[in-house]
């Protein structure tokens, strides 16, 4: 009785997991996590969670009765080990399991600073575990003083959650701006000044040369030789797509677990969905990091394991809280070579990436019409001319209907 077998009790591996048993699948179905906790929600983790304002329990995806209800085999703090493609096994923990269908939603792991530079020194964090979030609460005090290195979504989220924590926070970004990779300059200027209106230092074009401590962070020394205080120090400089398994098994990877437009691997009877895996998109292949992704990917992939046969079309979508504001992003902004601002109600506006004449991505900021609206004309395929949107006196819900 082997059945289908998911390494990975992340967001994709419990999306999947679920979609197998609403389809009707009765199969032996078994969920293999590293973590103690059943699966849960990660964005809340550098948020609400930290912040106090979320119980453990309202993070689980599940309640931790659902998996035995549908009879699904979840071992957590289990770590698959090997998989032999040709024997159709993985080995967790010493026992060997056979799998008619395996999935891996192995996720991705933070960058870390390497310990020559004093990445190893206590008080120094990542952002991606309960068990970070954890552990960097218990250093937390207001008044300390926090630096973040980097300066993408995570970092930034950590930031607000630290001032609102009453650290004294210092971001520090070697590129020229924050968010360079992922955003527009308008975008990156909005979060800049909304950071520095909360008391956060924001140092840009500034490079890390080495954490300073005896066993325990206590400095940070910068490119241009300046030394800043740490009670402190969160690391935010990307992730990197869990790959290990598949790659020794050897399967191939690209940025990723290479799939098809189905989500299976290079070897049949393996599939791949969320953080972990690469896919072909738009004449390319890209890879996402983001819930959304993870819960459509790893429910697509649970159809197609039955059969379905469906092409996956990503229809991207990420979003960000820092302090007061939402930031929702629909779409993909790479190519761009235009950007439209349209100012809503109050405070609240949005960017809107064109190439050409082709709408690719909106940032919007407290603008949720904005971002559902941008979000609907770009998976249907349609683009209102620049001047249209940046018209304010435009009612963008007609533009659904022309």
């Amino acid at each position: 009785m082997a059945g289908i077998v998911i390494v990975g009790a992340g967001q994709a591996g419990a999306s999947l997991a679920a979609k197998l048993r609403s389809l009707g699948y009765a199969g032996a179905l078994t969920l293999i996590g590293e973590e103690p906790a059943p699966p849960y929600q990660r964005p809340p983790l550098s948020k609400g969670y930290l912040l106090g304002e979320m119980e453990l329990e309202r993070l689980y995806l599940r309640a931790p009765s659902y998996w035995q209800d549908q009879n699904v085999d979840l071992r957590l703090n289990a770590r698959v080990t090997d998989i032999d493609p040709a024997a159709k096994t993985v080995t967790v923990g010493g026992e060997t399991l056979q799998y008619d269908q395996l999935a891996l939603t192995t996720g991705s792991q933070p960058r870390k600073l390497p310990a020559s530079i004093g990445g190893d020194l206590a008080n120094v964090f990542t952002v991606r575990t309960l068990a970070d979030v954890d552990h960097m609460a218990k250093s937390i005090h207001a008044g300390g003083n926090a630096v973040i290195v980097g300066g993408g979504y995570i970092g930034l989220e950590a930031a607000a959650v630290a001032a609102k924590l009453g650290l004294h926070v210092t971001v520090i970004e070697a590129a020229q701006r924050i968010l360079q990779r992922v955003a527009s300059p308008e975008t990156s200027a909005y979060f800049r000044n909304l950071h520095q209106s909360h008391g956060v230092t924001i140092l840009e074009g500034t490079g890390l040369e080495r954490l300073l401590g005896d066993g325990t962070v206590s400095s940070v020394r910068l490119s241009d030789g300046r030394e800043l205080p740490a009670d402190l120090v969160i690391v935010g400089i990307g992730i990197i797509p869990g790959i290990d398994l598949a790659e020794k098994a050897g399967l191939a990877v690209e940025n990723g677990i290479r799939t098809d437009e189905l989500g299976r691997t290079s070897d049949p009877s393996i599939w791949a969905a969320g953080d972990c895996a690469s896919f072909p998109h738009d004449g390319g292949r890209i890879r996402l990091e983001s819930v959304g992704n993870a819960i459509d990917q790893g429910e697509l992939v649970a159809e197609n394991m039955l059969g379905a046969n469906k092409a996956y079309e990503a229809k991207p979508w990420f979003w960000s809280d820092q302090y007061d504001t939402k930031l929702q992003i629909a779409g993909l902004n790479t190519g761009y070579d235009r950007i439209v601002t349209r100012k809503g109600e109050g405070e609240a506006i949005s960017f809107w990436y064109y190439r050409g004449d082709r709408l690719l991505a909106v940032d919007s900021m407290n603008d949720s019409r904005a971002y559902m609206i941008g979000k609907r004309l770009i998976d249907a395929g349609r683009s209102p001319s620049p001047s249209v949107i940046e018209d304010a006196s435009t009612d963008l819900k007609a533009l659904l209907k022309a």
